[in-house]
């Protein structure tokens, strides 16, 4: 089986996954237990943890967005397949012995509205844990992880007042996001 990242499954070529890097933030207590639980799984595809945004990270990586790799889960797969969000994390289980079958199952149109309310749940509870990190995302206030808004490029918006919101891209244009 080849994994592929998400929607690049349509005309592209499929090349096989023989070892992940899971990007993680090692300040966030969920991702550093996550990587702990992760180390100590019977690997079918070897996983490498390694601290996001970290030197090593960019050195290895220097195409990506690291500030983005501490904001949301990313999984680089050793032909340089990269991987974010609820691909991600469907790619680690896919890499795991236990629960390659869980994999699947969430790769599956029922299972991938599961696997994202699951990550939108562990972005939330991220949320509540780390309300001094300096806003990440778009550079304007109101973004990140500094008490407001929270956005992903898909157009999910967690603000902590009111939880997750779905906008159109584009509604926040003009730095307004985060201050309803």
């Amino acid at each position: 089986m080849t994994a592929q990242p998400s929607g690049a499954d349509r005309g592209a070529a499929r090349v096989p996954v023989r070892g992940l890097t899971v990007l993680y933030d090692p300040d966030c207590s969920l991702c550093a237990h996550l990587s702990r639980w992760l180390r100590r799984q019977r690997q079918l595809v070897p996983l490498e943890l390694l601290p996001a945004a970290s030197p090593e990270a960019r050195r290895r990586y220097p195409g990506l967005d690291h500030r983005a790799t501490l904001d949301e889960i990313t999984v680089v797969g050793d032909s340089g397949q990269v991987y974010t969000g609820t691909a991600a994390w469907v790619v680690v289980l896919w890499a795991l012995s236990e629960y390659r079958e869980l994999a699947h199952r969430m790769s599956s149109p029922t299972g991938a509205r599961f696997a994202r309310g699951a990550v939108l749940a562990a972005a939330k509870w991220r949320a509540a844990q780390l309300p001094a990190r300096a806003p990440v995302r778009g550079g304007h206030p109101g973004s990140g992880w500094g008490g407001g808004a929270y956005r992903q490029q898909d157009g999910w918006t967690y603000r902590p007042g009111s939880g997750w919101t779905m906008e159109p891209p584009g509604a926040c244009a003009g730095g307004e996001c985060g201050t309803r």
